[in-house]
């Protein structure tokens, strides 16, 4: 299943709204390619909501941390909203 973006702007916050899984490949590359032209795009305050993402590998977590460090480089915040206690769980961790 392709991961789908639904983007948002709600005050002033950047909201994507993710749905499917995060995985190596298609998918990946399409998160990081939507958090990189909100970036582009002067937007500073970025939410992913993570209420319908069935599943997050390594290369997912990998583009999550990525994006993560992309926006703080370039003096925007990136949060994650409605996390599952499983993905919070991993996050921790990492």
């Amino acid at each position: 299943m392709a991961l789908k973006m639904t983007n948002r702007e709600l005050d002033g916050v950047s909201v994507v709204a993710l749905e499917g899984r995060i995985v190596l490949g298609e998918e990946s590359n399409a998160l990081r390619e939507r958090v990189k032209g909100l970036l582009a795009d002067s937007k500073k305050k970025i939410v992913l909501n993570m209420d319908n993402v069935t599943y997050i590998d390594s290369a997912g977590l990998g583009t999550l941390v990525a994006a993560h460090h992309s926006a703080r480089s370039q003096g925007a915040s990136l949060r994650l909203s409605n996390l599952g206690s499983k993905f919070q769980e991993v996050l921790q961790v990492t």
